[in-house]
């Protein structure tokens, strides 16, 4: 997860304490401030505290400085005196432990910090900012990488008998379009939609995705996770048609008894499988980002499907040969 921290040099406790407030409330990773601060931030609240200590970054002698740093597994603050993507890069090529947290100015800043060489840095820093504007920081970091979803064809449609079906319910409201990317394997995943429509056999539960059988993977930003596996407070992903995402949390999570089907798709010639629950309720996303029923799909439907990497060890991408049905 990406980080999102305060860095507050302020000599009165009086006004880096009401900033440390907005940092905590606008949902914030951290604050660093004077170390005769540190412990008057942590009474403030459930937020982590450093040293607001800056590492200025001007030639190549700092760059491996802060290298230094990082292979010793620290957070490093860093701000650069001169060009700043070419450092950047550098550091965040040559890192393999510790992180990496720029100081920035704007929003634009902070966007390109977070996909520079594709992985980013591991966060960001901004100094003192009225609490809109930290809001709006804030906001950067739930958002993650913009998606390609491709738009696959359904070939099979097998009704199954009854399995385990994992309902996820997040602290998020979402809207129709949206949903969380499930399949059997992480190289072909399906967007479920979100129980946001209203229809004439339940009330809209906007904050669940029926998400599908227990063995199921679901994507969680570049990691994946068995549903079986999620518990209240972990880390989700929203997925939008149009492949823009937003991170939520589980709230609950519901393993049922329940009649299920199997969707076979396929796209460019790669194949793929979920398993849901059947009942009319249960939806897919056409690429035109509309909602269709598993009891209303027919053999030659289009439904929006991500395609990620082949091989996964305990949830991360690997090179190996790996054949999932």
């Amino acid at each position: 997860m990406k980080e999102v921290w305060l860095i507050d040099n302020g000599d009165s406790w009086e006004d880096v304490r009401d900033h440390v407030i907005d940092a905590i409330e606008t949902g914030f990773t951290g604050v660093a401030v004077r170390r005769d601060f540190m412990e008057f931030a942590r009474k403030l609240g459930n937020i982590e505290v450093e040293e607001s200590t800056i590492e200025a970054i001007s030639d190549a002698d700092d760059q491996n400085r802060v290298a230094e740093m990082l292979e010793a597994g620290k957070r490093v603050f860093i701000e650069f005196e001169n060009w700043k993507i070419i450092p950047l890069e550098n550091l965040i090529a040559m890192r393999r432990k510790g992180k990496i947290i720029p100081v920035v100015e704007t929003p634009d800043e902070a966007e390109v910090v977070l996909t520079t060489l594709e992985r980013g840095a591991d966060g960001f820093a901004i100094r003192p900012k009225s609490r809109e504007l930290m809001r709006e920081f804030a906001g950067i970091v739930e958002r993650s990488e913009d998606l390609s979803l491709v738009e696959a064809e359904i070939f099979e449609i097998k009704k199954l008998g009854v399995g385990d079906r994992v309902c996820v319910d997040t602290i998020t409201l979402m809207s129709p379009g949206e949903g969380m990317l499930v399949g059997n394997s992480a190289e072909f995943m399906f967007l479920v939609a979100s129980e946001s429509e209203e229809s004439e056999y339940v009330a809209s539960r906007p904050f669940r995705v029926n998400a599908g059988s227990v063995n199921a993977y679901i994507r969680v930003g570049s990691r994946t996770r068995y549903l079986a596996e999620l518990r209240a407070g972990d880390e989700v992903e929203i997925v939008r048609f149009d492949g823009k995402t937003r991170k939520s949390f589980v709230g609950r999570v519901k393993i049922e008894k329940r009649p299920m089907i199997l969707l076979r798709a396929r796209f460019n010639g790669v194949s793929g499988s979920v398993i849901l629950q059947n009942a009319e309720t249960i939806k897919l996303v056409t690429p035109e980002g509309k909602h269709v029923s598993v009891a209303e799909l027919k053999v030659g439907d289009r439904v929006l499907a991500y395609m990620g990497e082949k091989a996964r060890h305990f949830g991360m991408a690997v090179e190996e040969s790996i054949i999932e049905g």
